[in-house]
């Protein structure tokens, strides 16, 4: 059997592994590189194979970074089935026509600016693409094996990492002997809100697993909602505005998770809560569909609150004009917009509008990449650049962290050690970390191996 590492080796983007039989190609994932833009466009735009010789996508999870050049896949002739659990079908979905816009926009920006003579910038894909992928996606439920032929054998345990998110486990017959493999996708952490924890395996021959945090402690989940309570009675005090970027997928629905329980338990002031991202918007709806699969603490609200996701202070926000009013808005509100790290997005007319003002705070929630106008507000630059325009930065930053859906040192340690109680780890591979994490993390679980871990280079392959 081959192995190749054809993304999110050595890097933490892009990822993808093919996996090749004597009678079968199967490709772990097909993510989009996210960078530097025309470095990216260079790697999503070829492949290493013809896509029409893939029999069949085993997907994690709904991330770009992982679902999020299956469209290009499809462009280029790929017909096979692409299995996945049902959450991600619908947040993949929704996710990729969402970037199909996106590029068409760029394309067109892109287009005004180039010179004559340079050749145009074309998208990755197009809707239509998308809706071609959506008609591939094959529904598997967590814990069942499914025979996928006399060949290969498909079971998806919960990873924790976000809603639908999978341990991909297989069992794939190559040269009249079945091998026993697991892919963990992004593994979760324990006790993050919303999310079942990571579960663990009985063992396996070979192990492909992330190491995006294996040299790296997170800070306690618990403080998240206590901190958010005293930011917003603050606000509300002194009547200003709270203005929280936050990731469409995940971190906003946690966020509003917390400011629901917070108003159930009666301590949420009496400030209005908008949030203004239709992508959020159409993403918690999957979340009210799929609550069913969600923590013990989620099933226990449900028992007197039906929606975890909606109480009266909270509004969702749909047309551009609406968004355009709250910036006239008086008073206290606070608005949840993306992005994450205030590069695109709602979110940036908001900060024009109220990042001036002492009164005002703005919340960010999670990891801000250099040179990102969220890493200019988080190392409190005096003057930050929006919209082609310098603004003071007048008002208050804080940095609430801890909701980071990777396993952290501990959540391995913990992962690796009852996963080796069940049964042998054979040969790993760490793919999805910067060389410096994997290494670390090479090292932490090098005792509850059987062989040493390996660390993949960017299209290099191997025979297991």
């Amino acid at each position: 059997m081959k192995i190749s590492f054809l993304g999110a080796a050595g890097e933490v983007t892009g990822s993808q592994h093919l996996i090749e039989t004597d009678s079968r190609r199967i490709l772990l994932d097909c993510g989009l590189f996210q960078g530097h833009r025309q470095e990216s466009y260079l790697k999503n735009s070829w492949f290493a194979y013809p896509p029409d010789s893939i029999d069949a996508v085993f997907l994690s999870h709904g991330h770009m970074d992982h679902c999020g050049n299956l469209p290009r896949l499809f462009s280029k002739g790929f017909r096979g089935p692409i299995f996945c659990t049902s959450a991600t079908a619908d947040i993949a979905e929704i996710m990729l026509k969402d970037s199909a816009r996106i590029q068409a926009e760029d394309a067109k920006y892109l287009a005004r600016k180039l010179k004559e003579k340079h050749p145009p910038i074309e998208p990755l894909y197009s809707e239509e693409d998308v809706d071609g992928v959506a008609k591939l996606f094959e529904r598997l439920d967590y814990h069942e094996w499914h025979e996928l032929g006399d060949d290969v054998k498909l079971r998806f345990l919960d990873a924790g990492h976000i809603l639908g998110s999978a341990i991909i486990e297989m069992k794939i017959k190559d040269q009249r002997e079945w091998r026993h493999l697991v892919f963990t996708g992004d593994l979760g952490r324990r006790n993050l809100p919303l999310l079942r924890d990571p579960e663990t395996i009985e063992g396996c021959e070979v192990l492909i697993s992330e190491s995006t945090y294996g040299n790296r402690v997170h800070e306690k989940v618990s403080d998240i909602k206590e901190e958010l309570y005293q930011i917003l009675d603050e606000a509300y005090r002194v009547e200003g505005r709270v203005i929280i970027p936050a990731f469409s997928l995940g971190r906003t629905q946690q966020i509003i998770y917390y400011l629901n329980e917070l108003y159930n338990e009666k301590r949420l002031p009496h400030i209005p809560i908008f949030v203004d991202s239709p992508l959020s918007t159409r993403l918690v709806s999957v979340f009210r569909h799929h609550l069913h699969e969600m923590d013990d603490e989620v099933q226990a609200m449900m028992e007197a609150d039906k929606d975890p996701f909606g109480f009266a202070l909270l509004d969702y926000v749909s047309t551009r004009e609406q968004s355009i009013a709250l910036n006239k808005r008086k008073g206290a509100f606070v608005v949840i917009a993306g992005s994450g790290m205030c590069e695109n997005g709602r979110v940036r007319h908001h900060l024009k509008n109220g990042i001036d003002n002492i009164e005002n705070t703005i919340v960010l929630m999670g990891y801000q990449a250099a040179n990102t106008l969220g890493r200019r507000l988080q190392q409190r630059d005096p003057k930050v650049k929006i919209f082609d325009r310098y603004y003071k930065v007048k008002a208050k930053v804080v940095q609430l962290s801890g909701l980071s859906g990777h396993a952290d040192v501990e959540d391995f340690k913990w992962w690796y050690a009852q996963s080796a109680k069940l049964g042998n780890i054979g040969q790993v591979f760490l793919v999805h970390g910067e060389p410096e994490s994997a290494e670390a993390l090479a090292a932490l679980i090098r005792d509850e191996c059987d062989l040493e871990p390996i660390i993949p280079h960017y299209q290099q392959s191997f025979e297991v």
